[in-house]
């Protein structure tokens, strides 16, 4: 096979570039979390690089203060809309009603929409209190009181609890075992900060139990080394303006963390919310993810729509996703950033689409004919053409397309056979090219001189009674004296070569 000749296009086409079979989608991107404040695994990795936690604090969230507040306590929803609550303690407690009814338990209780107590009816709330052991909710041990209180179609239960007791519940299961005592404190101050600036004084408590908030676990989810944290850093708080910061933290950036904005363009601007680098997130195991190939028919799909031909990633200011913007056989559509990333199951909005596609060859060729192979690349290094040798993919060349994403590349039809485009270890859908082979044919007088190429089998046909009968044969390149009459040249077919038949030749 002779070398091919790579062309690239002089012009950039005045349409954008629309996939077709061909074409492949690489997402890729990085990180856990909505991005905003502090980067749980960023800090780990500044402790081990020797950061102290304040300096970690300083970094997330810059212009805040580092202050020492008061304690108070804490309200924590434990149970809600439940039907019936079981209570319990090791050691006797305590139960006292909004009238100031007070009952000595000295087993466990459980309590449906009626509120009885052995046969005596108490009023809501109801708030028990522990003696010389933890009060058990459900099994599970809480420190602090347990308020009791009816909604409209069951009971609530609150965990009332002083602050730093909370933090022991919260600080080991939002953070690993096995870290380093400065991301430890981090956290401990960054979980307090948020309790106290998201207090709820007029609700029936002020915050949830799980991510919605903060995960908190109650004394299960204790650990010494976690407590040891909440005590070194005890009281302090960040501020700015004399006011308790909301502290948002998340698991990974990626590299990079969000302005608030940017992650929920609802959001207004916070001075100390904004997106900074993260230098040393890269402990993280979601600090980058495994490219995820896709089809458009997969990424329709996926996003509830039909016919996709191209997508392509608007950035905001923090370097992430805003929106993906993508064509479709009706036009442009724009699916928010947080819409994508529920869709397809992404860890965060910090994600990118490539695109590679090779679009559709012209089909057939005749044999030594050029045929030009175009496509566009979009966000990729050097991707490249391969051509098919059986079951085998071998590289034709390493394409470097235009600015503007485009490439057109001459190839020389020598047999029927199949490319892809392809990048690391993705490719993407095969075009076929179908080669027949080129027959001229001539007559001198009564010879007919016939030139097949590549060299394969013919047959010589007549026009007899208006049907094509054969009359001689020979391979590649032959002559044959012939009477007067109407003749042509055809050649089978096989894996490598279409059939073909040549143009009628009279024979005078």
């Amino acid at each position: 096979m002779r070398l091919f000749r790579l062309v690239l296009l002089l012009a950039a086409l005045a349409s954008a570039p629309t996939a077709s079979a061909g074409t492949l989608f690489l997402l890729d991107g990085r990180g856990w979390g909505h991005g905003v404040g502090m980067s749980q695994w960023g800090a780990e990795g500044a402790a081990r690089h020797g950061w102290d936690y304040k300096r970690i604090l300083a970094h997330y969230y810059p212009g805040t203060k580092l202050e020492v507040w008061h304690p108070r306590p804490v309200r924590v929803l434990v149970g809600d809309d439940v039907a019936k609550v079981r209570i319990g303690s090791k050691a006797p407690f305590l139960v006292v009603d909004r009238k100031g009814t007070k009952l000595r338990l000295a087993h466990g209780i459980v309590l449906d929409h009626r509120l009885l107590v052995g046969q005596k009816r108490l009023v809501p709330p109801l708030r028990f209190r522990a003696g010389a052991q933890p009060l058990a909710y459900d099994l599970q041990g809480y420190r602090g009181d347990l308020v009791v209180k009816r909604t409209g179609g069951g009971l609530l239960v609150v965990n009332e609890v002083p602050l730093d007791r909370y933090l022991r519940g919260v600080v080991p299961w939002e953070v690993p075992q096995g870290w380093h005592a400065a991301a430890y404190r981090a956290q401990a101050v960054a979980a307090r900060t948020y309790a106290l600036a998201t207090l709820h004084p007029n609700e029936d408590y002020d915050l949830l139990p799980d991510t919605r908030d903060q995960m908190y676990g109650g004394i299960r989810a204790e650990r010494d080394e976690t407590n040891l944290a909440i005590g070194s850093t005890a009281g302090r708080v960040l501020t700015y303006g004399g006011r308790a910061i909301v502290s948002y933290y998340f698991s990974t950036s990626g590299g990079r963390t969000s302005a608030i904005q940017d992650a929920w363009p609802r959001a207004r601007p916070v001075p100390y919310l904004v997106a900074v680098d993260d230098p040393f997130d890269y402990y993280s195991p979601h600090h980058a993810w495994p490219t995820q190939a896709l089809t458009p028919a997969a990424l329709a799909r996926k996003l509830g729509i039909n016919g996709i031909r191209d997508a392509v990633v608007v950035p905001n200011p923090s370097r992430r996703a805003a929106a993906l913007r993508v064509r479709t056989d009706a036009g442009w559509r724009t699916f928010p950033a947080l819409s994508i990333r529920e869709k397809l199951g992404l860890g965060s909005t910090d994600f990118q689409v490539r695109a590679l596609t090779l679009e559709d060859s012209p089909g057939r060729a005749v044999y030594g004919e050029d045929v030009e192979l175009t496509g566009w690349i979009r966000g990729l290094g050097k991707a490249r053409l391969q051509i098919a040798h059986g079951s085998e993919w071998r590289v034709l060349t390493h394409l470097r397309p235009r600015p503007d994403g485009r490439f057109a590349i001459s190839v020389p039809a020598l047999a029927s056979t199949r490319y892809r485009l392809a990048y690391n270890g993705f490719a993407g859908p095969e075009v076929a090219l179908s080669v027949t082979p080129r027959v001229d044919v001539k007559a001198v007088g009564p010879t007919l001189k016939v030139h097949v190429t590549p060299s394969l089998p013919a047959r010589v046909e007549r026009l007899t009674a208006k049907q094509w009968r054969p009359v001689a044969a020979g391979t590649g390149t032959f002559e044959r004296e012939l009477g007067p009459g109407s003749y042509r040249v055809a050649v089978g077919g096989d894996s490598r070569y279409g059939s073909a038949i040549s143009r009628p030749v009279g024979v005078h």
